[in-house]
Protein backbone atom coordinates (compact mmCIF):
# COMPACT_ATOMS: atom_id res chain seq x y z
CA UNK A 1 0.00 0.00 0.00
CA UNK A 2 1.03 3.23 -0.95
CA UNK A 3 1.17 4.94 2.44
CA UNK A 4 0.45 8.92 2.57
CA UNK A 5 2.24 10.61 5.56
CA UNK A 6 -0.11 13.73 7.12
CA UNK A 7 0.81 16.48 9.10
CA UNK A 8 -1.62 18.93 10.83
CA UNK A 9 -0.49 22.24 11.91
CA UNK A 10 -1.47 24.24 14.66
CA UNK A 11 -4.07 26.03 12.73
CA UNK A 12 -5.85 22.62 11.78
CA UNK A 13 -6.30 21.21 15.41
CA UNK A 14 -7.36 24.44 17.40
CA UNK A 15 -11.29 23.56 17.61
CA UNK A 16 -13.58 20.26 17.50
CA UNK A 17 -15.04 21.38 14.31
CA UNK A 18 -10.98 21.36 12.59
CA UNK A 19 -10.86 17.73 14.22
CA UNK A 20 -14.14 16.67 12.70
CA UNK A 21 -12.39 18.02 9.08
CA UNK A 22 -9.36 16.20 10.19
CA UNK A 23 -11.44 12.68 9.96
CA UNK A 24 -13.47 13.51 7.14
CA UNK A 25 -9.99 14.10 5.37
CA UNK A 26 -8.79 10.87 7.06
CA UNK A 27 -11.84 9.44 5.37
CA UNK A 28 -11.31 10.46 1.76
CA UNK A 29 -8.32 8.58 1.03
CA UNK A 30 -7.44 5.46 3.07
CA UNK A 31 -3.71 5.30 2.47
CA UNK A 32 -3.57 8.55 4.79
CA UNK A 33 -2.10 6.39 7.87
CA UNK A 34 0.27 7.95 9.22
CA UNK A 35 -0.67 11.47 10.93
CA UNK A 36 1.27 13.72 12.73
CA UNK A 37 -0.29 16.35 15.17
CA UNK A 38 1.04 19.78 16.02
CA UNK A 39 -0.22 21.34 19.72
CA UNK A 40 -3.54 23.26 19.10
CA UNK A 41 -2.95 27.23 18.06
CA UNK A 42 -5.45 30.43 18.29
CA UNK A 43 -8.88 29.74 18.31
CA UNK A 44 -12.20 31.61 18.76
CA UNK A 45 -11.68 33.12 22.68
CA UNK A 46 -8.38 31.68 22.90
CA UNK A 47 -5.79 34.29 21.92
CA UNK A 48 -2.74 32.14 22.64
CA UNK A 49 -1.46 29.20 20.87
CA UNK A 50 -0.82 25.58 23.68
CA UNK A 51 3.16 25.95 22.76
CA UNK A 52 3.26 29.54 24.08
CA UNK A 53 1.00 28.50 27.56
CA UNK A 54 3.48 25.86 27.78
CA UNK A 55 6.85 27.88 27.34
CA UNK A 56 5.21 30.41 29.67
CA UNK A 57 4.49 27.45 32.75
CA UNK A 58 7.87 26.30 32.43
CA UNK A 59 9.37 29.79 32.43
CA UNK A 60 7.16 30.39 35.74
CA UNK A 61 8.37 26.91 37.03
CA UNK A 62 11.69 27.77 36.27
CA UNK A 63 11.23 30.87 38.24
CA UNK A 64 9.32 28.93 41.06
CA UNK A 65 6.29 31.33 40.20
CA UNK A 66 2.74 30.07 40.68
CA UNK A 67 2.15 28.38 37.14
CA UNK A 68 -1.31 26.98 38.37
CA UNK A 69 -3.44 29.24 36.26
CA UNK A 70 -1.46 28.53 33.03
CA UNK A 71 -2.00 25.00 33.69
CA UNK A 72 -5.54 25.32 34.06
CA UNK A 73 -6.19 27.04 30.58
CA UNK A 74 -3.92 24.57 28.98
CA UNK A 75 -6.43 21.82 30.13
CA UNK A 76 -9.45 24.28 29.08
CA UNK A 77 -7.97 24.32 25.86
CA UNK A 78 -7.85 20.72 25.44
CA UNK A 79 -10.94 20.28 26.76
CA UNK A 80 -13.30 22.58 25.01
CA UNK A 81 -12.11 20.53 21.88
CA UNK A 82 -12.51 16.70 23.26
CA UNK A 83 -15.20 16.62 25.24
CA UNK A 84 -17.68 17.88 22.51
CA UNK A 85 -16.18 15.21 20.82
CA UNK A 86 -16.95 12.57 23.51
CA UNK A 87 -13.86 11.31 24.80
CA UNK A 88 -13.91 10.05 28.12
CA UNK A 89 -13.55 12.60 31.34
CA UNK A 90 -11.66 10.19 33.01
CA UNK A 91 -9.28 9.75 29.78
CA UNK A 92 -8.53 13.19 29.50
CA UNK A 93 -7.67 13.86 33.23
CA UNK A 94 -5.34 10.80 33.31
CA UNK A 95 -3.89 12.20 30.04
CA UNK A 96 -3.69 15.95 31.31
CA UNK A 97 -1.69 14.73 34.46
CA UNK A 98 1.39 14.47 32.24
CA UNK A 99 2.19 18.25 32.04
CA UNK A 100 2.42 18.03 36.28
CA UNK A 101 4.62 15.27 36.37
CA UNK A 102 6.98 16.94 33.49
CA UNK A 103 6.91 20.52 35.49
CA UNK A 104 7.50 18.81 39.03
CA UNK A 105 10.63 17.33 37.27
CA UNK A 106 14.70 18.55 37.78
CA UNK A 107 15.10 21.90 37.01
CA UNK A 108 18.96 21.60 36.80
CA UNK A 109 19.10 22.02 33.24
CA UNK A 110 16.64 24.45 32.10
CA UNK A 111 17.14 23.80 28.31
CA UNK A 112 16.23 20.15 28.94
CA UNK A 113 13.27 20.93 31.55
CA UNK A 114 12.05 23.25 29.02
CA UNK A 115 11.59 20.82 26.38
CA UNK A 116 10.14 18.60 28.20
CA UNK A 117 7.12 20.52 29.17
CA UNK A 118 6.83 22.32 25.78
CA UNK A 119 6.59 18.90 24.08
CA UNK A 120 3.63 18.30 26.10
CA UNK A 121 0.77 20.26 24.07
CA UNK A 122 1.62 17.53 20.93
CA UNK A 123 1.99 14.49 22.76
CA UNK A 124 -1.31 15.42 24.47
CA UNK A 125 -3.48 16.23 21.67
CA UNK A 126 -2.00 13.11 19.78
CA UNK A 127 -3.06 10.98 22.15
CA UNK A 128 -6.52 12.45 22.68
CA UNK A 129 -6.45 12.53 18.96
CA UNK A 130 -6.15 8.56 18.79
CA UNK A 131 -8.63 7.77 22.01
CA UNK A 132 -11.08 10.07 19.25
CA UNK A 133 -10.15 8.16 16.03
CA UNK A 134 -11.08 5.04 18.40
CA UNK A 135 -14.71 6.23 19.58
CA UNK A 136 -15.16 6.54 15.88
CA UNK A 137 -14.37 2.41 15.09
CA UNK A 138 -11.52 3.78 13.10
CA UNK A 139 -8.58 1.85 14.65
CA UNK A 140 -6.36 3.92 15.55
CA UNK A 141 -2.79 3.80 17.56
CA UNK A 142 -0.70 6.53 19.35
CA UNK A 143 3.16 5.98 18.51
CA UNK A 144 5.51 7.85 20.87
CA UNK A 145 8.45 8.97 19.02
CA UNK A 146 10.64 7.01 22.35
CA UNK A 147 8.84 3.88 21.98
CA UNK A 148 9.64 4.26 17.78
CA UNK A 149 12.97 5.28 18.31
CA UNK A 150 12.55 8.56 16.56
CA UNK A 151 16.29 9.57 18.30
CA UNK A 152 17.83 13.09 17.75
CA UNK A 153 20.65 15.31 19.23
CA UNK A 154 20.50 16.85 22.72
CA UNK A 155 20.76 19.98 21.17
CA UNK A 156 17.82 21.24 23.12
CA UNK A 157 15.32 23.59 21.32
CA UNK A 158 17.00 22.78 18.09
CA UNK A 159 17.31 19.03 18.32
CA UNK A 160 18.63 17.58 14.89
CA UNK A 161 17.52 13.81 13.52
CA UNK A 162 20.23 11.24 13.84
CA UNK A 163 21.69 10.11 10.16
CA UNK A 164 20.04 6.58 10.86
CA UNK A 165 16.85 7.72 12.00
CA UNK A 166 14.70 6.61 8.79
CA UNK A 167 16.08 3.05 9.59
CA UNK A 168 14.91 3.02 12.86
CA UNK A 169 11.35 3.75 12.68
CA UNK A 170 10.90 1.41 9.22
CA UNK A 171 9.05 -0.81 11.80
CA UNK A 172 5.95 2.15 11.59
CA UNK A 173 5.66 0.97 7.94
CA UNK A 174 3.77 -2.34 9.60
CA UNK A 175 1.88 -0.82 12.09
CA UNK A 176 -0.09 1.63 9.10
CA UNK A 177 -0.63 -1.81 7.50
CA UNK A 178 -3.00 -2.51 10.53
CA UNK A 179 -3.91 1.03 11.82
CA UNK A 180 -3.70 4.81 11.63
CA UNK A 181 -0.56 6.06 13.07
CA UNK A 182 -1.12 8.96 15.43
CA UNK A 183 2.34 10.24 15.84
CA UNK A 184 3.11 13.75 17.91
CA UNK A 185 5.45 16.43 16.06
CA UNK A 186 8.10 18.97 16.66
CA UNK A 187 10.15 16.79 19.19
CA UNK A 188 12.31 13.44 20.08
CA UNK A 189 14.37 11.72 22.19
CA UNK A 190 18.63 11.84 22.76
CA UNK A 191 20.23 8.65 23.34
CA UNK A 192 19.81 8.76 26.76
CA UNK A 193 16.33 8.75 26.65
CA UNK A 194 15.69 12.50 26.88
CA UNK A 195 12.97 15.00 25.43
CA UNK A 196 14.59 17.59 22.82
CA UNK A 197 12.49 19.58 20.64
CA UNK A 198 13.26 20.78 16.88
CA UNK A 199 13.45 24.48 16.83
CA UNK A 200 10.32 26.12 16.38
CA UNK A 201 7.86 24.72 13.65
CA UNK A 202 9.83 21.54 13.69
CA UNK A 203 6.38 19.13 13.31
CA UNK A 204 7.14 19.67 9.63
CA UNK A 205 10.40 18.12 10.10
CA UNK A 206 9.20 15.37 12.27
CA UNK A 207 6.09 14.73 8.78
CA UNK A 208 9.26 14.55 6.69
CA UNK A 209 10.80 12.11 8.54
CA UNK A 210 8.26 9.79 8.49
CA UNK A 211 7.75 10.02 5.21
CA UNK A 212 11.06 9.01 4.96
CA UNK A 213 10.95 6.21 7.06
CA UNK A 214 8.05 4.65 5.66
CA UNK A 215 8.81 5.57 2.07
CA UNK A 216 5.57 7.20 2.08
CA UNK A 217 3.78 8.11 -1.89
CA UNK A 218 3.48 11.45 -0.96
CA UNK A 219 3.88 14.18 2.47
CA UNK A 220 0.58 15.87 2.83
CA UNK A 221 1.38 19.07 5.39
CA UNK A 222 -2.32 20.88 6.32
CA UNK A 223 -2.74 23.98 7.07
CA UNK A 224 -5.28 26.99 6.55
CA UNK A 225 -3.93 28.15 3.58
CA UNK A 226 -4.45 26.99 -0.30
CA UNK A 227 -0.72 25.96 -1.23
CA UNK A 228 1.93 28.26 -2.07
CA UNK A 229 1.25 31.72 -4.42
CA UNK A 230 3.76 33.58 -6.56
CA UNK A 231 3.56 36.64 -4.48
CA UNK A 232 2.88 37.20 -0.49
CA UNK A 233 -1.41 37.82 -0.46
CA UNK A 234 -0.56 40.64 1.93
CA UNK A 235 1.71 42.31 -0.90
CA UNK A 236 -0.28 41.68 -3.73
CA UNK A 237 -3.52 41.60 -4.32
CA UNK A 238 -4.74 37.76 -5.54
CA UNK A 239 -1.74 36.14 -6.26
CA UNK A 240 -1.76 32.96 -8.72
CA UNK A 241 -1.44 29.96 -6.43
CA UNK A 242 1.31 27.80 -7.69
CA UNK A 243 0.15 24.06 -8.35
CA UNK A 244 4.17 22.97 -8.54
CA UNK A 245 7.23 23.73 -7.94
CA UNK A 246 11.17 22.20 -7.15
CA UNK A 247 12.76 21.48 -4.00
CA UNK A 248 15.00 24.01 -5.28
CA UNK A 249 12.25 26.38 -5.84
CA UNK A 250 10.57 26.24 -2.31
CA UNK A 251 14.06 26.57 -0.68
CA UNK A 252 14.61 29.44 -2.59
CA UNK A 253 10.94 30.92 -2.02
CA UNK A 254 11.29 30.12 1.58
CA UNK A 255 14.88 31.69 2.17
CA UNK A 256 13.18 35.53 1.74
CA UNK A 257 10.15 35.58 3.14
CA UNK A 258 8.19 32.67 2.46
CA UNK A 259 6.93 30.74 5.26
CA UNK A 260 5.97 27.39 3.13
CA UNK A 261 7.98 25.06 5.21
CA UNK A 262 10.22 24.41 8.37
CA UNK A 263 13.53 25.03 6.66
CA UNK A 264 15.13 21.61 7.89
CA UNK A 265 11.69 19.68 6.57
CA UNK A 266 13.21 18.97 2.72
CA UNK A 267 16.55 17.46 3.33
CA UNK A 268 14.82 13.95 5.19
CA UNK A 269 12.73 13.43 1.72
CA UNK A 270 14.72 14.71 -0.67
CA UNK A 271 16.61 11.53 -0.96
CA UNK A 272 14.06 9.33 -2.03
CA UNK A 273 12.21 12.06 -3.92
CA UNK A 274 9.00 12.20 -1.98
CA UNK A 275 6.39 14.37 -3.17
CA UNK A 276 5.24 17.25 -0.70
CA UNK A 277 1.67 18.58 -0.92
CA UNK A 278 0.95 21.55 0.75
CA UNK A 279 -2.96 22.11 1.32
CA UNK A 280 -5.72 23.72 3.38
CA UNK A 281 -7.60 21.36 5.82
CA UNK A 282 -10.62 24.49 5.67
CA UNK A 283 -10.92 23.60 1.81
CA UNK A 284 -10.13 19.97 0.66
CA UNK A 285 -10.90 20.56 -2.80
CA UNK A 286 -8.44 22.59 -3.72
CA UNK A 287 -5.53 20.36 -4.40
CA UNK A 288 -3.27 22.80 -3.06
CA UNK A 289 0.27 22.77 -4.13
CA UNK A 290 2.90 20.45 -4.83
CA UNK A 291 6.61 20.10 -4.85
CA UNK A 292 8.61 17.32 -6.59
CA UNK A 293 11.92 17.41 -7.65
CA UNK A 294 11.22 18.21 -11.45
CA UNK A 295 8.24 19.71 -12.69
CA UNK A 296 6.72 20.03 -15.86
CA UNK A 297 9.03 22.07 -18.86
CA UNK A 298 5.33 24.22 -19.82
CA UNK A 299 5.08 25.66 -16.27
CA UNK A 300 6.67 29.32 -15.65
CA UNK A 301 10.48 30.08 -16.08
CA UNK A 302 9.51 32.42 -13.01
CA UNK A 303 7.68 30.28 -10.06
CA UNK A 304 7.29 33.30 -7.46
CA UNK A 305 8.39 36.74 -6.10
CA UNK A 306 9.42 36.93 -2.43
CA UNK A 307 10.72 39.55 -0.39
CA UNK A 308 11.80 40.12 3.48
CA UNK A 309 13.06 43.44 5.22
CA UNK A 310 15.48 43.86 7.88
CA UNK A 311 18.79 43.51 6.12
CA UNK A 312 22.00 46.28 6.49
CA UNK A 313 25.29 46.52 4.64
CA UNK A 314 28.93 47.05 4.88
CA UNK A 315 30.88 48.24 1.92
CA UNK A 316 34.46 48.34 2.03
CA UNK A 317 36.02 50.56 -0.65
CA UNK A 318 39.79 49.97 -1.53
CA UNK A 319 41.78 50.63 -4.46
CA UNK A 320 43.50 47.76 -5.89
CA UNK A 321 41.49 45.51 -3.87
CA UNK A 322 41.33 42.87 -6.56
CA UNK A 323 44.78 42.27 -6.72
CA UNK A 324 45.40 41.98 -2.71
CA UNK A 325 45.36 38.29 -2.07
CA UNK A 326 42.75 36.63 0.76
CA UNK A 327 40.83 40.20 0.84
CA UNK A 328 37.96 38.41 0.36
CA UNK A 329 38.64 35.89 2.73
CA UNK A 330 39.79 38.08 5.42
CA UNK A 331 37.00 40.09 5.29
CA UNK A 332 34.19 37.37 5.50
CA UNK A 333 36.34 34.96 8.48
CA UNK A 334 35.87 39.40 10.58
CA UNK A 335 31.86 38.35 9.92
CA UNK A 336 32.39 34.50 11.21
CA UNK A 337 34.73 35.50 14.09
CA UNK A 338 32.07 37.61 15.68
CA UNK A 339 29.79 34.45 15.49
CA UNK A 340 27.36 36.42 12.51
CA UNK A 341 26.41 34.64 9.45
CA UNK A 342 26.14 36.69 6.13
CA UNK A 343 23.39 36.62 3.77
CA UNK A 344 25.37 37.89 0.47
CA UNK A 345 28.92 39.40 -0.25
CA UNK A 346 28.72 41.00 -3.73
CA UNK A 347 31.85 42.83 -4.92
CA UNK A 348 33.56 44.83 -7.88
CA UNK A 349 36.97 45.34 -8.61
CA UNK A 350 37.37 48.03 -5.60
CA UNK A 351 34.85 47.22 -3.25
CA UNK A 352 32.98 44.41 -1.53
CA UNK A 353 30.12 44.54 0.07
CA UNK A 354 28.82 42.10 3.09
CA UNK A 355 24.57 41.76 3.27
CA UNK A 356 23.84 40.79 7.09
CA UNK A 357 20.73 40.45 8.72
CA UNK A 358 20.74 43.19 11.11
CA UNK A 359 18.14 41.02 13.80
CA UNK A 360 21.72 39.52 14.77
CA UNK A 361 23.60 42.40 15.35
CA UNK A 362 23.99 43.90 19.04
CA UNK A 363 24.00 47.27 20.07
CA UNK A 364 27.84 47.39 20.09
CA UNK A 365 28.41 45.05 16.88
CA UNK A 366 28.33 47.57 14.19
CA UNK A 367 30.80 49.53 15.94
CA UNK A 368 32.72 46.23 16.31
CA UNK A 369 32.84 45.08 12.67
CA UNK A 370 33.97 48.84 11.70
CA UNK A 371 36.73 48.67 13.85
CA UNK A 372 37.68 45.06 12.57
CA UNK A 373 37.59 46.15 9.03
CA UNK A 374 39.58 48.97 9.78
CA UNK A 375 42.53 47.44 11.91
CA UNK A 376 42.78 44.23 9.74
CA UNK A 377 42.02 45.15 6.18
CA UNK A 378 42.82 48.63 5.70
CA UNK A 379 40.19 50.12 3.59
CA UNK A 380 39.92 53.58 2.33
CA UNK A 381 35.91 53.66 3.16
CA UNK A 382 33.64 51.94 4.81
CA UNK A 383 29.88 52.90 4.22
CA UNK A 384 27.23 51.39 5.99
CA UNK A 385 23.41 51.20 5.27
CA UNK A 386 20.33 50.21 7.38
CA UNK A 387 16.49 49.13 6.49
CA UNK A 388 17.45 46.83 3.06
CA UNK A 389 14.86 44.49 1.88
CA UNK A 390 15.41 41.81 -0.41
CA UNK A 391 13.50 41.29 -3.17
CA UNK A 392 13.83 38.10 -5.42
CA UNK A 393 12.63 36.53 -8.64
CA UNK A 394 12.64 32.50 -8.22
CA UNK A 395 12.57 30.10 -11.01
CA UNK A 396 14.24 27.37 -12.44
CA UNK A 397 13.62 28.28 -15.73
CA UNK A 398 15.77 31.34 -15.62
CA UNK A 399 19.01 29.36 -16.36
CA UNK A 400 16.87 28.92 -20.03
CA UNK A 401 15.62 32.43 -20.22
CA UNK A 402 17.41 35.77 -21.88
CA UNK A 403 16.06 39.20 -20.59
CA UNK A 404 14.96 38.54 -17.32
CA UNK A 405 17.37 40.69 -15.52
CA UNK A 406 16.71 43.52 -17.69
CA UNK A 407 13.16 43.15 -17.79
CA UNK A 408 13.15 43.29 -14.15
CA UNK A 409 15.57 46.00 -13.97
CA UNK A 410 12.79 48.34 -15.92
CA UNK A 411 10.26 47.40 -14.02
CA UNK A 412 11.96 48.29 -10.65
CA UNK A 413 12.80 51.43 -12.51
CA UNK A 414 9.68 52.63 -13.97
CA UNK A 415 8.07 52.15 -10.22
CA UNK A 416 10.21 54.87 -8.51
CA UNK A 417 12.45 51.77 -7.02
CA UNK A 418 16.24 52.12 -6.95
CA UNK A 419 18.46 48.97 -7.19
CA UNK A 420 21.27 49.42 -4.49
CA UNK A 421 22.55 45.55 -4.83
CA UNK A 422 21.86 42.76 -7.44
CA UNK A 423 23.18 39.01 -7.00
CA UNK A 424 22.56 35.98 -9.09
CA UNK A 425 23.71 33.03 -7.42
CA UNK A 426 25.80 30.18 -9.45
CA UNK A 427 22.46 27.65 -9.71
CA UNK A 428 20.70 30.59 -11.48
CA UNK A 429 17.50 29.91 -10.03
CA UNK A 430 16.77 33.23 -8.83
CA UNK A 431 18.00 36.92 -8.90
CA UNK A 432 17.66 38.98 -6.00
CA UNK A 433 17.55 43.00 -5.43
CA UNK A 434 18.42 45.22 -2.86
CA UNK A 435 16.40 47.95 -2.30
CA UNK A 436 15.18 50.79 0.57
CA UNK A 437 12.90 48.87 2.72
CA UNK A 438 10.32 51.34 2.13
CA UNK A 439 10.21 50.41 -1.25
CA UNK A 440 9.66 46.66 -0.50
CA UNK A 441 5.43 46.44 -1.16
CA UNK A 442 6.04 48.73 -4.75
CA UNK A 443 9.27 46.42 -5.52
CA UNK A 444 7.09 43.65 -5.15
CA UNK A 445 4.01 44.25 -7.19
CA UNK A 446 6.15 45.75 -10.00
CA UNK A 447 7.75 42.46 -10.36
CA UNK A 448 4.74 40.36 -9.80
CA UNK A 449 3.30 42.63 -12.55
CA UNK A 450 6.18 42.81 -15.08
CA UNK A 451 6.52 38.38 -14.93
CA UNK A 452 2.72 37.27 -14.22
CA UNK A 453 -0.08 39.42 -15.60
CA UNK A 454 -0.40 38.78 -19.00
Amino acid sequence: MDFLVCKFGGSSVATSEKMKKIVSILKKNKNRRCVVLSAPGKAPGFNVKVTDLLIESAQKALNDQDYSATIQEIRSRFMAIYEPLGVPDDVQEQIYSEIDKRLQSPKDHEAKFRDLVVSAGEDINSKLFAQYLNTLGMNAQYVSPKDASLIVTDQFGDAQPLDEVAMRLASLKRICAEKIVIFPGFFGYTEKGEVATFSRGGSDLTGAILAEAIDAAEYENWTDVDGIFSAHPGIVDNPSQISALTYKEMRELSYIGFNVLHEEAVKPIMKKKIPIRLRNTNNIENKGTLIVSERLPNERDIIGVASGGGYCSFTLQKFLMNREKGFGRKTLSIIEDMDLSYEHCPSGVDNISVILDQTQLKAETVNNIIRAFDEQLTPEEIKTEFGIALVSLVGEGLIHKIGVLGQAATALSESGVNIKMVNQGSSEISIIFGIDASDEKKAVNALYNAFFIE
